[in-house]
């Protein structure tokens, strides 16, 4: 046994792939991709045909790799049952997020892109084999697409190992060229899509829980490569928000807009929570709000005027708090190694470069106050991209949420009823 101690060192090789650069049906592949180099971490397989993710300690001796080899059958059945799982415990789940993530994605980038289907339909799932996988793989994990990162290593010896491990190796899946690759631009379209759904028996226990409709109206935004990153993350941390229910605690999040102006005055309101999500060509801020089916058209007004006091005038104070808890998450998240290397490997990806942390905690500082009213006042030129889940009966039209969020006031269209 060696008693010898080493320094830890974390590697991954990071690959650029996945449901944004993939035609529909390719998304469909990449699940079961995820899902069998997860089953091989697990097992901690050797070091063969690596591909995807690989961790070493010294002196080079594998402990966890992740990697895409020859999958048995076994394996492919095993993965598919994970598929058939996740998409059941999909639909039984209280918690939405994740659903109505994928129905904003779906209403914002109308079947192009981020639109397209992240989670595999279930009369697919058994169309996946050995064949279509490592048809994904030839036009996918390419040596072009992959970033090898590593921390705590010096730069030399890690070339050395990659040149030993990586290089004159014959993948599994061949080494033709590829083919059919999706290359295709995200394309912002808006637009609603509703899902109606009993929500009133969602409780997976005895304790009952209240039957709620949820909405999401998202905004485009921009890309991670664009200068307005930086200040639509701060207004994404500046909005906050979170579930009526929280321990409190400093670092909560508490005094955020969201918390402040819809949570704390309005007490039948269960959620309202911003995010912001980013891609290489496009982004979208987004609030998801829920609350009782009957009060569906009031919390969509809640909302709505939340996006236009966006573009409104900005508290210097509420500014610094938010600029300071980014600054904060941003360095607590660095702290964790795993952490570090998956920053390196993405940012060398998508920009070719990293910037350290000190130069983005300076952007973050360099921040205005006009600077988030700008960035606020664009989006807000923008077609909204709607989605409802549940009881949607009291949902307001989609043209009035448009005008709602045209408008000053961020008030929906008044509705006059002859018959209630």
């Amino acid at each position: 046994m060696d008693s010898v101690w080493h320094p830890r060192i974390s590697l991954d090789s990071s690959v650029q792939s996945g449901f944004l650069l993939t035609l529909d049906q390719d998304t469909k592949r990449n699940i079961l991709v995820e899902l069998l180099t997860f089953w091989k971490n697990w097992h901690f397989r050797l070091l063969r045909d690596l591909t995807a993710k690989m961790k070493f300690c010294l002196p080079w001796r594998s402990t966890g790799v992740s990697v895409i080899a020859r999958p048995r059958d076994e394996e492919i059945e095993m993965a598919r049952m994970a598929v058939q799982f996740e998409l059941e415990d999909l639909n039984m789940r209280p918690d939405p997020e994740p659903l109505l993530t994928e129905m904003v994605h779906e209403a914002a980038y109308r079947e192009n892109t981020v639109g397209l289907h992240r989670f595999c339909p279930a009369e697919n799932v058994g169309k996946m084999d050995r064949d279509v996988l490592h048809a994904y793989l030839r036009n996918y994990y390419t040596p072009d697409r992959m970033v090898l990162a590593g921390v705590g290593v010096e730069h030399a010896q890690l070339v050395e190992c990659a040149q030993k491990y990586l290089l004159g190796t014959c993948p599994a899946w061949g080494t033709g060229a590829a083919v059919h690759v999706d290359r295709s631009v995200a394309q912002y379209t808006g637009g609603i899509v509703k899902l109606e759904r009993d929500m009133s028996n969602v409780s997976l226990g005895p304790t009952p829980f209240p039957e709620l409709t949820h909405i999401m109206i998202g905004l485009e935004s921009c890309s991670f490569l664009e200068g307005d990153f930086i200040p639509f993350a701060v207004l994404n941390m500046m909005m906050g928000g979170g579930g009526s229910f929280s321990a409190g605690g400093p670092g909560k999040g508490m005094f955020t807009r969201l918390y402040l102006n819809v949570l704390n005055r309005h007490h039948w309101m269960y959620n309202a929570t911003s995010y912001h999500h980013s891609y290489e060509d496009t982004g979208l801020l987004c609030i998801h709000a829920s609350a009782d089916p009957r009060q569906v058209r009031e919390m969509v007004e809640i909302v709505t005027r939340e996006f236009v006091l966006m573009a409104g005038t900005v508290d210097v104070v509420e500014l610094e708090r938010a600029k300071t808890q980014l600054t904060s998450m941003l360095m607590m998240n660095l702290e964790a190694r795993p952490v570090i290397f998956e920053d390196v490997g993405r940012q060398v990806l998508a920009t070719r470069s990293r910037k350290l942390p000190h130069e983005l905690c300076a952007l973050i500082r360099d921040v205005k106050p006009e600077d988030i009213k700008r960035v606020a006042s664009k989006m807000l030129r923008g077609k909204p991209a709607v989605a409802a889940l549940g009881d949607l009966s009291e949902l307001p039209a989609y043209e009035h949420v448009q005008a709602a969020l045209a408008s000053r006031d961020g008030r929906l269209p008044r509705v006059y009823r002859l018959f209630r």
